[in-house]
């Protein structure tokens, strides 16, 4: 994108909407996506911090009045600087606290949606993290009355569950004038983060509202980064900062610019959804279009709901590209006829390979196994045309063999040659010596037998009429010599026909192996990945358990301890179906393989149970 476009659009009546424009660029990124959203209150130079990032100039339009600039959230998308294939987006929201909107809801809303789009979410504010501050981010606390995880979840659990589709926070304190210190020592940024993010003592209205949005950022954004940032330039120039080049901004400005910057490039990871799926640009539109339309309807946001809908849509997707894959392919190494087939089979299943290579790669875990199974048939069936196209192009090719060869007996026939004493016999050997060079030519394909068969059942008539005319031979040779060449040729017909058959049994045989191998991987890789998951939210759920212990706040810790305890219970779950699965997968490959006999299951299910 050369300039920035508006992604969700902000109506005179607060009302929000995706542009369609935007989206459709969104659409047409397969890369996966790094997303950086800038949120915080208005005017304090979101969108000259958002071009920092661009490392591009004109980029978000800024400001140089009290007046707010940027109206709904607005998208960048540009190549990621550091990471190959990999496509950065920058979301800038009109700022908080508008006094010439009056709708904090509306604020709320582009507030949450910044959030659960993005991979890090930037909080921007100017002079330092005081109450002031905190308060703007007030925001926080009322996620559990917007968001849910699930559709039955109640406020307690729907906040321990959103950990796991919440981005990673960055606190960007503008215009910082003051040192980094306390108690005599100097601290560094995340110090000052964290030192701010305490829980305070103290049973009033006001200190239990502060508390209440610290634990919110500490139990639901445990990626947390910090960076203090100079006055870009003197105050005659902030009005035209635009117009600056590099060398007239101050030197500390750029300096702790750069390292933010290098801190979003290198460390933000690419956009993934629960179970440790990456967004692509496309799927982005996706969740960014259903966000917007459950604000619209309900008020409330579920999460599972529009990841389980994002799911359905880019399997069926997922299988759609597939199936085109597998085509492409077949149509690229397929050469009909082919000479038998098993050579067709052959080249079936490099593609179909490949196709499930690129399906695994798209598709969701959520309900995939529906849709492998939907592409199993779908492959099977292509295969199936293709199989009919290359017995069409072998039928096609004999047709026109036979119909070579056939021309010189023709000849014979029109002069006579067969229509005298012993021409029967003539006949019956110009018939076999046909055969023979039939026999002998290449590329006939699998029909050649079939084709043949029919070729001579249509001449039956004929050889018959030679045997009855032909006085040299007695009742019993014109009975065998009429039927010889045409039994000969159906043996072949059912011979040849059988070998196909079971050909095509042994391809089912062994695509439905590979789909069953790729499916028990896929199972074992998410449950892995679901594992790493959890242990990551009992992690960071242990470390707020022992900080809350050690600022003296024990009712609070054991809160956190019931849900720590739940959280354990879920992964031991998780650890046996992983151990099951990894049994099963270990068992199946064993008697697949023949090391295994049927006589052990016995053995098997007790280490099941053991599991």
């Amino acid at each position: 994108m050369e300039e920035p476009l508006c992604l969700v659009q902000n109506g005179a009546d607060g009302v929000l909407s995706p542009n369609p424009e935007a989206l459709e660029v969104l659409r047409g990124i397969g890369q996966p996506v790094v997303v950086v959203a800038i949120a915080g209150p208005y005017r304090t130079g979101k969108s000259f911090l958002m071009n920092q990032l661009a490392r591009r100039r004109p980029g978000f339009a800024l400001g140089h009045t009290v007046q707010a600039q940027t109206k709904g959230i607005w998208m960048w998308c540009l190549p990621h600087p550091r990471r190959a294939n990999t496509t950065l987006v920058l979301l800038d929201t009109e700022g908080l606290g508008d006094p010439n909107k009056g709708d904090s809801c509306n604020d709320a809303w582009i507030f949450t949606l910044a959030l659960l789009l993005s991979s890090t979410l930037v909080y921007n504010s100017i002079g330092t993290i005081d109450h002031q501050a905190l308060q703007h981010l007030g925001l926080v606390t009322a996620l559990t009355e917007r968001v849910q995880v699930h559709a039955e979840d109640d406020s307690d659990t729907a906040a321990a569950n959103f950990v796991r589709f919440f981005p990673g926070f960055v606190w960007a304190v503008r215009d910082f004038a003051l040192q980094l210190s306390q108690d005599g020592r100097r601290i560094t940024e995340d110090e000052y983060l964290e030192n701010a993010l305490r829980l305070q003592p103290g049973s009033s209205r006001v200190v239990q509202e502060q508390n209440e949005l610290r634990r919110c950022l500490r139990d639901f954004f445990p990626e947390r980064k910090c960076f203090v940032m100079l006055p870009p330039a003197d105050v005659e120039a902030m009005t035209r900062l635009e117009e600056l080049d590099e060398g007239q901004l101050r030197p500390g400005f750029l300096r702790q610019a750069d390292a933010f910057c290098r801190h979003v490039w290198d460390k933000v990871p690419v956009k993934a959804l629960p179970g440790g799926q990456k967004v692509t640009g496309s799927m982005l539109a996706s969740l960014a279009e259903r966000y917007v339309a459950a604000i619209a309807s309900s008020g409330v946001l579920c999460l599972e709901s529009a990841v389980m809908a994002l799911a359905t849509a880019e399997n069926t997707a997922a299988v759609a590209a597939a199936v085109a894959e597998y085509k492409q392919r077949m149509e690229w190494e397929l050469k009909l006829p082919t000479a038998s087939q098993e050579a067709l089979g052959d080249v079936h299943l490099r593609c179909e390979h490949c196709a499930l290579a690129l399906f695994m790669e798209r598709a969701f875990t959520h309900n995939s196994h529906q849709y492998q199974e939907q592409l199993k048939h779908e492959l099977e069936a292509a295969k199936e045309e293709f199989c009919r196209r290359n017995e069409a192009a072998s039928v096609e090719q004999c047709r026109v063999l036979l119909r070579e060869l056939w021309q010189d007996v023709e000849q014979r026939l029109d002069r006579g040659e067969y229509a005298v004493p012993g021409g029967s016999r003539r006949f019956q050997e110009r018939l076999q010596e046909l055969m023979e060079e039939y026999h002998r030519w290449p590329g006939k394909g699998v029909k050649a037998a079939a084709v043949l068969e029919e070729f001579l059942r249509e001449r039956e008539v004929l050889a018959r009429a030679l045997c009855a005319a032909d006085q040299q031979l007695s009742e019993h040779e014109r009975e065998r010599v009429a039927g010889e060449a045409l039994a000969a040729a159906a043996v072949a017909a059912a011979k040849e026909a059988a070998e196909a058959a079971e050909a095509r049994l042994e391809e089912q045989q062994r695509s439905f192996e590979k789909h069953k191998q790729d499916l028990e991987e896929q199972m074992q890789r998410k449950l892995q990945a679901m594992l790493e998951e959890q242990e990551h939210v009992i992690a960071h759920k242990q470390k707020e358990q022992e900080a809350l212990l050690k600022e003296g706040f024990k009712e609070e810790a054991e809160k956190l301890k019931e849900q720590i305890e739940k959280l354990e219970k879920e992964k031991e779950e998780m650890k046996k179906l992983l151990r099951i699965q990894t049994v099963v997968n270990v068992i199946s490959s064993a008697i697949n393989l023949g090391i295994l006999g049927r006589a052990a299951m016995p053995v098997v299910l007790r280490l099941l149970r053991l599991t």
